[in-house]
């Protein structure tokens, strides 16, 4: 690698229009000046949060914070800022965008950012709702204890182009909304989930059958041993139904913990 090319860890916030070619397809002046209006405001937002726009190409925008606090925050204040402007408009007019945000390993060169980090950043905002955010696992680990906001675990995510799965968290822009905490994965990895289209039911949902049916299955396994112990050694008394009902009273509080999330 060149000597001149510097590496650093930071976070990346990728952000794009949904729908864009559509909309300057329909009404080319007025998109573009609506992008241009909804540009500044995200390029005001991003230096309140002390970051820095390091491109804005076509109808994108990158930029890298310090702070993965930050980022986060400023996230969530260009979607909510955005939002309130959206209602305004009629619903043709409407823009809204996908956000992303990673924090990794990243190449700098001449104030340009090259790399995984910036990749994994830009294939969730790909991934991610019009109006949404998606986060990378490396950032909920830096502010799932630092923000009063909610995410929904989505599980590891196959991306473009990126050898391992990405763990990935959507970020519940609603005040009040449910957390899904990361101490408790879900049994096994979300199906390949590239690009999910809008209105697609959501993996969080599916994880929680597959916690629940886990549990279940083990709770029956447990059940079973108990039965043949009982058979075994009871000599016709029959006790294993005690610790049995104890279980499946477990198995109910369990179910209700993950269905309420």
């Amino acid at each position: 690698m060149a000597a001149s090319i510097e590496r650093k860890l930071t976070t990346i916030l990728s952000a794009d229009v949904a729908g864009y070619s559509r909309m300057m397809a329909a009404d080319e002046p007025g998109t573009f000046a609506t992008l241009k209006t909804y540009r500044e405001v995200m390029t005001a937002m991003i230096a309140d949060h002390r970051g820095r726009v390091v491109s804005t190409a076509g109808d994108g925008l990158l930029a890298e914070f310090a702070s993965v606090v930050q980022a986060v925050e400023c996230g969530v204040a260009i979607q909510r800022a955005l939002a309130e402007r959206n209602a305004t408009l009629a619903p043709d007019r409407q823009m809204r965008f996908r956000i992303g945000i990673n924090l990794g390993d990243v190449m700098v060169e001449n104030g340009d950012l090259y790399g995984d980090g910036v990749n994994i950043a830009a294939r969730l905002q790909s991934m991610a709702e019009p109006g949404g955010i998606l986060i990378a696992g490396t950032v909920f680990d830096q502010v799932k204890d630092k923000l009063t906001l909610g995410f929904d675990y989505l599980g590891p995510q196959s991306v473009k182009n990126i050898a391992a799965q990405v763990p990935t968290y959507r970020v519940l822009l609603q005040p009040g909304a449910a957390s899904t905490p990361s101490a408790d994965p879900p049994v096994a990895p979300v199906p390949d989930a590239s690009f999910p289209a809008p209105g697609r039911p959501t993996p969080g949902r599916d994880e929680r059958w597959q916690r629940f049916y886990a549990d279940a299955m083990r709770s029956g396994a447990i059940i079973a041993l108990l039965l043949a112990i009982n058979l075994l050694t009871g000599r016709g008394h029959f006790w294993f139904q005690w610790p049995a009902l104890g279980i499946l009273f477990l198995l109910a509080w369990r179910a209700s913990r993950i269905f309420q999330r």
